[in-house]
């Protein structure tokens, strides 16, 4: 029974942590695309993009914790009208 619990959290784990691979390899893209420059440009999709990575990231540590996502907006609502 602990085994099943360890592999469901580690698989948890691991889902959370590809969200945040993402949004470094989203972040590493720009900066290797705009290496001359001192600043970097994103574009709205791009921004969007990022911040749905980091929305699901919040909303799968909120589940995981089982401890309620931040009252500001319904979180399934804002990630599905980016999609």
């Amino acid at each position: 029974m602990e085994a099943l619990s360890y592999a469901k959290q580690s698989a948890q784990l691991q889902r959370q942590l590809a969200t945040l691979k993402i949004v470094s390899r989203l972040l590493s893209h720009e900066l290797h695309a705009q290496q001359n420059s001192k600043s970097v440009t994103l574009s709205r999709d791009e921004v969007l993009e990022l911040q749905t990575c980091i929305d699901l990231f919040i909303e799968e540590a909120a589940r995981s914790k089982q401890v309620p996502a931040a009252p500001t907006a319904d979180a399934s609502v804002v990630v599905g009208a980016r999609n």
